[in-house]
């Protein structure tokens, strides 16, 4: 909240809060903003962030929604480079990239590198292009009334309902874009616990999303699982003798080490290093377990993983 205090905005602007069920109501704390920011807070029993921020939507005053997550730092520029941006190229639905503030941990900033650098996912997430149209996450998007009252906003699966709404509003006629200057600090997980399970049930939601829209599925949402499998592979070629393949993955994740080094210090290098083997094994566990029950069973998604729904 204090972050959005510090927007240098010049016009007007309305912050929804949506109180989620929390046993820990956070109504005071918005209170002691209302006089520097136009508050309006809502509780409602839990039904998950997708159906939260449809709720928000439909009660906001405005033609134009930005989605952003509670742990979230807003660099006081942001409204100005979206002002901008859709002044100059509209869009009724857009992204922006995450980065890690310099008061993270060095734990958080190296799940920021290992989700945002260009060696490990593309750097689709830190601003970079992407193959084919680009997938805006709802930690940080905007989406015009009109896009929201036509496809009826999020679904409830999570996560994974956002990817699931970009490829709704394509189907709508409308288009996302990336706008690469309109970043927000995403402060993520901070254990390595709470990262696997994130990263996993991201795997599971990608075999579920290539089902329900089967023309965005790519070969490249294999790579994690593939990339596991060769280096199991790797150390069993590695005991009879052939280091080659063990090779190749030493020298990928000591590249990681040196990039993350430099982006940050020795100690993020380190850990970035682990939470990239943490992403990809969560992410490639999580899609192989999908797939075998989903494609190869084919068990019903919502009975399969009911964690991943909500009523």
């Amino acid at each position: 909240m204090k972050s959005l205090e510090k927007l240098n905005f010049e016009r007007s602007f309305e912050v929804v809060i949506i109180e989620d069920g929390s046993t820990s109501k956070s109504d005071k704390v918005c209170s002691r903003f209302r006089e520097s920011v136009n508050i309006s807070y809502y509780f409602k029993p839990n039904s998950g962030p997708g159906d939260s921020r449809n709720y928000g939507m439909s009660r906001a005053q405005g033609d134009y929604f930005i989605i952003l997550d509670s742990d979230c730092l807003i660099p006081e520029n942001y409204l100005n480079e979206v002002d901008e941006f859709l002044k100059n190229d509209f869009v009724h639905c857009y992204g922006g990239p995450d980065a890690a503030h310099e008061s993270f941990t060095d734990l958080q900033k190296a799940i920021n590198y290992s989700m945002t650098s260009f060696l490990t996912t593309g750097g689709i997430r830190g601003g970079g292009e992407q193959l084919g149209k680009f997938q805006p996450r709802s930690f940080n998007m905007g989406l015009s009334k009109k896009a929201f009252e036509d496809t009826g906003g999020f679904g409830t699966i999570h996560p994974g309902e956002d990817p699931d709404l970009s490829i709704r509003l394509w189907q709508s006629g409308y288009e996302t874009k990336l706008i690469k200057k309109a970043y927000v600090y995403h402060e993520r997980r901070i254990s390595w616990t709470l990262f696997k399970k994130q990263v996993e049930k991201f795997g599971k939601v990608r075999v579920i999303l290539n089902k329900w829209h089967p023309q965005t599925s790519k070969l490249t949402f294999w790579f994690p699982s593939l990339f596991i499998l060769g280096a199991m592979f790797s150390i069993v070629f590695s005991l009879l003798g052939y280091v080659e393949l063990l090779l190749v993955y030493t020298a990928y994740f000591f590249l990681i080490f040196i990039d993350a080094t430099i982006k940050n210090n020795i100690s993020v290098g380190f850990k970035a290093v682990y939470a990239t083997m943490v992403q990809f094994y969560g992410y490639g566990i999580g899609f192989l377990t999908s797939f075998i029950a989903i494609k190869i069973l084919n068990k019903n998604e919502k009975e399969a993983f009911p964690k991943l729904f909500f009523k």
